[in-house]
């Protein structure tokens, strides 16, 4: 259970280590490398020590850029911050698992990484194309490789040092329970969609039964309209509580024991989304019987994430 009596600081021990995340992370899918750096910048100064990056952002090199003038300006030490980023779909090959988390690290500007994740279950073709696409604009898949090679291959990374801990995004109860059993260094945290129109149920159970950290990646719904930002129930609340519905949602995910990512391109909205406070026990109850259910990015089913443009690496 994460601690509430305030959130905006509240740490979740990991499995691996004496590790801790940061309960509230920054997520970077942003399109546009200058804000990418400027808007990382904002946030460590507001207070996020949690920042959640990608190879198939691709702006690693910016968000590492911004972390060193940052920390700097902020007087935050390398141990103070928690960096994230993951493994895409074209490394899933096992030889080339080191040299993809070598390099993110280095765009990172990083000695070490304190999370790598398999950005989804999905392999493509190996590459140096990010979307392996045939002549028809089709994924090509790489049906080589098994999703427990490349987590074997994850394993020897937290072996050498230089990653604290390993996990999985974008994955199911039905692909993470048999790599769970399988595994010599069992995942310490999971990151998927999960707000209250996909509550996840049984897989935050799972999580929470192996010691699993569940990160919620789109706690507001990927901010859509028709949304969860949109529903009455967490509009009447945020009314009531003289909240804003993001920070309705936000508590909500908090309160039931999950970690969370948010992510603005405006230093205002930054600060609102850190600025979290507990719902009362009736608030929290009733956007619990909210009723819709409605998976908002289809990932799962491709590898492809939505709201990222499926260009060929240049």
């Amino acid at each position: 259970m994460i601690d509430s009596s305030d959130f905006r600081f509240a740490r979740i021990p990991l499995t691996h280590g004496n590790g801790q995340m940061p309960a509230i992370g920054f997520g970077t899918l942003i399109p546009d490398p200058a804000v990418t750096r400027t808007i990382t910048e904002d946030a460590l100064e507001i207070g996020y020590r949690h920042v959640d990056c990608a190879e198939r952002y691709r702006n690693e090199r910016e968000v590492g850029e911004a972390l060193q003038a940052g920390c700097a300006a902020a007087g935050i030490s390398r141990e103070d911050i928690f960096v994230t980023t993951k493994l895409w779909n074209n490394n899933h090959r096992p030889e080339r698992v080191e040299p993809a988390f070598e390099a993110s690290r280095d765009r990172l500007r990083l000695d070490y990484l304190d999370l790598y994740l398999i950005h989804t279950p999905f392999a493509f073709q190996p590459g140096d194309d990010l979307d392996s696409l045939d002549q028809n604009g089709n994924i090509i898949y790489d049906h080589g490789v098994t999703l427990l090679d490349t987590w074997r291959a994850m394993e020897s990374l937290m072996d050498h040092g230089r990653c604290r801990a390993i996990g999985l995004s974008d994955i199911g109860l039905n692909e993470l329970a048999p790599l769970f059993e399988s595994a010599r260094i069992k995942p310490a945290v999971i990151q998927v969609e999960a707000h209250p129109y996909l509550p996840e149920p049984k897989l935050l159970e799972f999580c929470t039964e192996k010691g699993i950290v569940f990160l919620a990646g789109a706690p507001l719904g990927h901010g859509m309209k028709s949304g969860p930002l949109q529903d009455p129930v967490i509009a009447s609340i945020a009314a009531r509580l003289g909240k804003t519905p993001a920070q309705v949602l936000l508590a909500w995910a908090l309160q039931r024991g999950t970690a969370l990512l948010v992510k603005t391109t405006t230093a205002v909205r930054a600060k609102e989304n850190f600025n979290v406070s507990a719902l009362p026990q009736d608030a929290f109850d009733e956007i619990n019987r909210i009723q819709t259910r409605q998976r908002l990015n289809e990932v799962m089913k491709t590898g492809v994430p939505g709201f990222i443009p499926r260009v060929r690496s240049t």
